[in-house]
């Protein structure tokens, strides 16, 4: 290189710092003389740290680039940005400060300072009036921390950073902790901190007294999505997402351009994104709630805090929410829930419908009955009562329903034979919500209904045994297994072998179409059952749909162990569970002859006729359909209309409204010619009628 352009180094770092990565051995002296330059620059700016120099940000960001060559040399650098950002953070300037945190997230990635360090500062950055620094400060210690821990987990660095984090979601500045908050928040997402000590950490935040954190910790456990809306802005009323027409008429006026075009075709894009959004279902946090050390201790603060806090209704909610899921995962006992939610339950109430969630999610089998008793007497005399809306009452029946899903015995005799009388009421909605209801008693204890209300006996329903309170069943057999034989066959045994011995040897992987004689018969329904909705074909009973039990003395041999006395089948399922693994074909055919006990008769062998019932699981978690089960016909959408338009044009003439004549060929007479005609042509032919009508004509007309 010349000494011409060797001279112009200490005014073009650029270029040096080029040459440097090359070969750093041949421009130490040039690097040291600009590194003493720098720590000249560091001593004057130290006396005016809220001032902003160029030369200093150019030589700092320099040093941090070329560090790595020389790393005995730059020893101190690190300390001091550390030192400079620690004491003089909130007052640096703000493009400084900003390339001060870059220069050590370089220092950071070229492994030349621990992670403990840098991160921690970072953490006491947030404090900072600057939003673009605590972004991009959130979004590197996030990918910093994923990145620490892709291979392996970093025990010692995790434990001390969650520490740090304890401290820092108590800190005075409430952007701070949020941002600390937001942080632990997005590494449980990520599946890199999905420990107890996260969450338990988490569990902090939900009595804070700032909004932003309390919010945002129900949230995380809730499982909702978190919002757009930034924590630092000042204004926190955005405006409204334009719709789909308005877009378009907005793009109506001006030039019809390429870019506003693609403008056009992006927003609506995220406008579609955020439908699916919204229709995707609600999910949250099963793991973390499951990880919480104490949830009944947990659930009992929270419920305090509930009950003393000034926060608005949305809040409330939230809190409501979230205990009523840790009382019914956990199955605890918080008895001054259940009154404190009977307060909201009123039908002018806003989201009483998801409170009438809350309040089943909150019942569970251990739960006293004569707490659950109240709730339910409630939510009848405000809901279920004729002066309501039909919508109204089946709100209710279904919120009484999913309650007694999980608490059985807080019915009462009475208060049920009330309830199922509603069965015969005229709105179809309340009438469906009933019979839901009266088909739960008939699978969890008939004894409570009367003998007209039981139906007719199956052999499921004898076989049904009403459990007292905290009572359990526990069954050493397989249910069902008594309609198997005590020998499996040689043949089926010799099948089952050889199609699992070519599934293993089958190299393609393909499906194997497996025959059985089961499905050619008819289908019945598998599963247990927990939430009843009945089809709309079996509105009324003599309205349904019907299906035939074909019983073997019928048509086939009868299946092994029907006809036996309930004592011997249990002995012999006993059997058959205890002496063999089942194959997937003998659980089916369990399954299927279980099914089949719900709609074959108890003692006839004769067909029977019952309706065919649509049902569903009912899981850990309520969702809010099942409370706002209103049948109804939903309005039709511009295109299903237009379908239905365009369906009643098929095989129609082009112009079919009007009169349409036997013979086209035909003329039409005076009469049908009269009422095309112009009133001003007739009127003297209408008046004339009027005088000169005969005394029949005048009788007819009266």
């Amino acid at each position: 290189m010349g000494e011409r352009n060797r001279n112009k180094l200490p005014t073009n770092l650029p270029q040096l710092q080029n040459l440097i990565k090359r070969d750093h051995g041949s421009y130490r002296d040039e690097f040291l003389q600009q590194y003493r330059h720098y720590q000249s620059n560091l001593q004057i700016f130290q006396l005016k740290p809220t001032t902003y120099s160029k030369t200093l940000e150019e030589l700092v960001l320099f040093i941090s680039q070329v560090s790595y060559c020389y790393p005995d040399d730059v020893a101190e650098f690190p300390q001091n940005l550390r030192d400079l950002l620690r004491k003089h953070g909130p007052t640096l300037d703000r493009n400084m400060r900003m390339s001060f945190c870059k220069a050590l997230i370089m220092l950071r990635n070229k492994h030349l300072i621990p992670a403990t360090s840098v991160l921690e500062l970072f953490f006491e950055m947030f404090r900072c009036q600057d939003k673009l620094l605590r972004k991009t400060l959130y979004s590197y210690i996030v990918n910093d921390i994923k990145n620490v821990n892709a291979k392996h987990k970093n025990v010692q660095l995790n434990t001390t950073l969650q520490n740090f984090m304890y401290t820092m979601l108590k800190d005075n500045n409430p952007v701070a902790a949020k941002m600390s908050l937001d942080v632990m928040t997005e590494l449980y997402k990520k599946n890199v901190w999905n420990d107890a000590k996260t969450v338990n950490v988490i569990t902090t935040a939900c009595f804070s007294k700032v909004t932003k954190i309390l919010v945002a910790a129900l949230k995380f456990f809730l499982g909702r999505d978190a919002e757009n809306d930034d924590s630092d802005s000042e204004d926190e009323d955005k405006e409204k997402p334009k719709s789909e027409r308005e877009l378009r008429l907005g793009h109506r006026v001006g030039r019809k351009t390429k870019k506003r075009q693609k403008k056009l075709d992006r927003a609506l894009q995220a406008l579609k994104r955020n439908k699916r959004k919204k229709k995707a279902a609600e999910s949250f946090n099963f793991s973390a709630l499951h990880l919480i050390h104490d949830p009944q201790d947990f659930s009992e603060k929270l419920f305090g805090q509930l009950e003393k806090t000034n926060e608005r209704f949305e809040v409330k909610v939230m809190m409501i929410d979230l205990i009523s899921r840790l009382i019914g995962i956990h199955q605890l006992f918080l008895f001054n829930f259940y009154p404190f939610v009977q307060r909201f339950l009123q039908p002018h109430q806003r989201e009483v419908t998801k409170l009438l969630l809350y309040a089943a999610q909150a019942s569970h089998e251990l739960v006293p009955p004569d707490m659950i008793e109240g709730l339910l007497m409630t939510i009848a005399n405000n809901f279920i009562t004729d002066r309501n809306s039909g919508e109204v009452m089946a709100v209710g029946l279904n919120a009484v329903r999913e309650v007694c899903a999980r608490c059985p015995l807080a019915m009462t005799e009475d208060l049920l034979g009330d309830l199922v009388q509603y069965k015969h009421h005229r709105d179809k909605t309340v009438m469906m919500a009933a019979k839901s209801l009266l088909q739960l008693y008939r699978k969890v204890n008939p004894e409570l209904l009367s003998r007209k209300e039981k139906g007719k006996p199956t052999e499921a329903s004898q076989e049904i045994e009403p459990l007292s309170y905290g009572g359990s069943t526990a069954k050493n057999f397989i249910p069902g297994a008594e309609v198997l034989p005590e020998e499996r066959d040689e043949s089926q045994q010799d099948d089952w072998e050889s199609c699992s011995e070519e599934s293993d040897n089958d190299s393609d992987g393909e499906w194997i179409d497996v025959h059985h004689s089961s499905d050619e018969g008819e289908q019945v329904g598998q599963g247990h059952i927990n939430n009843t909705r009945y089809s709309e074909e079996s509105d009324n009973d003599s309205d349904g749909e019907w299906i035939d039990v074909h019983h073997s003395s019928d048509e086939e041999e009868q299946t092994p162990g029907e006809e036996l006395p309930p004592e011997e089948r249990r002995k012999k399922a006993e059997d058959i569970s205890s002496s063999r693994i089942l194959t997937q074909q003998e659980f089916e055919l369990i399954q299927k002859q279980q099914a089949r006990k719900e709609v074959e008769g108890a003692k006839t062998g004769k067909k029977r006729k019952r309706t065919v019932i649509e049902e569903e699981e009912r899981g850990e978690i309520l969702n809010l359909s099942s409370i706002e089960n209103v049948i109804k016909k939903k309005a039709h959408d511009r295109e299903s209309r237009l379908a239905t338009v365009m369906a009643g044009r098929e095989g129609r003439g082009k112009f079919a409204h009007g009169y349409e004549k036997m013979n086209p060929n035909a003329s039409t007479t005076n009469k049908d010619k009269l009422k095309t005609k112009n009133f001003m042509m007739v009127k003297h032919k209408v008046q004339r009628k009027k005088i000169k009508r005969s005394f029949r004509d005048k009788q007819v007309s009266f």
